[in-house]
């Protein structure tokens, strides 16, 4: 945003700030909102990745955890609290459910339909 460089630039040679917002036809409120906002956050906005992001080895880790013969057949809603009985604590119910979506491991699981057995 070229208008708030402008205003700091004529702030730092003293300008004032309502004067420096009427000039390039900015409502003060406005300069208020962008000043306040001072990250883009425009939606195709290149952002740094969160800091508790997992690393490669603790996702593989949950990878891992999942496809044990013991878990392989539930879901990361009983997964994670069987492990938190056990004191293992990997990462959230809904971080499971994201790395999982991400490869291809989560399947719907809707009512069984009726089998060519289970006739009555």
């Amino acid at each position: 945003m070229q208008f708030i460089q402008w205003i700091r630039e004529a702030m730092n040679q003293g300008a004032r700030l309502a004067p420096a917002c009427r000039e390039v036809n900015i409502c003060l409120r406005t300069w208020k909102r962008w000043h306040r906002q001072a990250e883009d956050r425009r939606p195709s906005a290149v952002r740094p990745p969160p800091g508790n992001k997992l690393t490669l080895a603790e996702e593989q880790q949950v990878l891992t955890v999942c496809n044990q013969p013991e878990y392989a057949s539930l879901p990361p809603a009983q997964i994670v609290p069987r492990l938190a009985d056990n004191g293992v604590y990997l990462a959230s119910e809904s971080t499971f459910y994201r790395i999982l979506r991400r490869h291809g491991q989560v399947y719907h699981r809707g009512r069984p339909q009726p089998g060519a057995g289970n006739h009555q």
